[in-house]
């Protein structure tokens, strides 16, 4: 399975060889994925060389074949193209809102640990950490805690070290800020904004683009209900 990054790189050397006919330059692909230098470029060529990915050809400069695709591959629209998109195929909710339950009182949640990519929310399950949320940030059914990594929700009020309080649900509006599920493989959290079949993750910082998938590539673990902040 495929990292994040791996994925992304595959996908630009892909996309180059079927525009310009010739593999990207190291610089190119170091541009590309925002890197700083090129040795994160070679740790990522020699892992999807092993995984049979690509095949190096001795001899050449810049010479580089994709020899496979993974199982799950499907073009990426942009974002131009998501927008594109009419904006009255979503209708509102893919599922109906449960009722809250009584405010009053703490509850204790299980805290899964810090959310992370390549990490699927199962795999983060572990009840002995327990961490008491206010019972008025909750709805009904299941709810979980994860402490937030990195700063790409920002500017939705979302910082790096917060706990965010998760009502468990694979149902979520288009709009919602929602832990997703990509390719069975990475998880993160991210606002979900839909448009018939197609789906777009955003972040909110401008620093971070806004990921576009097909059908079938996200799923839906889970929608923010709170925040909780440690000073």
């Amino acid at each position: 399975m495929l990292t994040q990054r791996q994925h992304q790189l595959l996908r630009f050397i892909s996309d180059y060889l079927q525009e310009h006919g010739v593999p990207p330059s190291f610089e190119e692909m170091r541009d590309a994925l925002r890197l700083k230098s090129k040795s994160g470029i070679h740790r990522l060529i020699t892992g999807l060389e092993e995984r049979g990915y690509i095949r190096r050809l001795p001899y050449r400069a810049r010479a580089l074949e994709v020899t496979r695709r993974p199982a799950n591959w499907a073009p990426e629209a942009t974002v131009q193209e998501f927008e594109a998109l009419p904006s009255n195929v979503v209708q509102g909710r893919f599922g109906a809102r449960p009722s809250r339950v009584e405010d009053g009182g703490v509850m204790s949640l299980p805290l899964y640990g810090r959310i992370a990519a390549g990490t699927p929310i199962e795999a983060l399950r572990d009840h002995s950490t327990q961490i008491e949320v206010p019972a008025h940030l909750l709805r009904q059914g299941d709810h979980y805690a994860l402490e937030v990594v990195g700063d790409s929700m920002v500017e939705a009020g979302i910082s790096d070290g917060d706990i965010v309080v998760v009502q468990r649900s694979d149902l979520a509006d288009s709009g919602d800020i929602v832990v997703a599920l990509i390719d069975d493989a990475e998880v993160t959290l991210k606002r979900l904004r839909c448009k018939g079949q197609t789906i777009a993750l955003e972040a909110a910082n401008p620093e971070y683009e806004t990921r576009i998938f097909g059908p079938n590539r996200v799923k839906v673990q889970g929608r923010l209900v709170g925040l909780m902040r440690r000073y």
